[in-house]
């Protein structure tokens, strides 16, 4: 087997895969931090806080899994455009 160098694209933590993570993150720790929402008051149309918070986190993890798609899909694209470092091996590999 030729070994041929490791392909670097950047750093694998950026910014922008910080900010998918968090809303990745964030439904799931809104809803598992039961404390933080076990309780009937404040009442929205008579419905207690504990059924209309989990009903909010619907459409908001909804939106955040959306923007997380559209960051990922926009990193992609900006690493498959980006220049390759300088000496690096073709994306062929070697042939034999």
């Amino acid at each position: 087997m030729s070994e041929s160098p490791e392909v670097t694209r950047g750093p694998v933590v950026t910014p922008v895969r910080v900010a998918i993570a968090l809303c990745l993150l964030a439904p799931f720790v809104a809803m598992l931090w039961v404390g933080s929402y076990a309780k009937v008051d404040p009442t929205f149309i008579g419905i207690p806080f504990f059924y209309w918070y989990q009903m909010l986190w619907v459409p908001l993890s909804a939106v955040l899994t959306v923007t997380a798609y559209k960051l990922w899909q926009r990193d992609r694209r900006g690493r498959a455009t980006a220049p390759a470092a300088s000496g690096s091996a073709p994306k062929g590999g070697a042939s034999r």
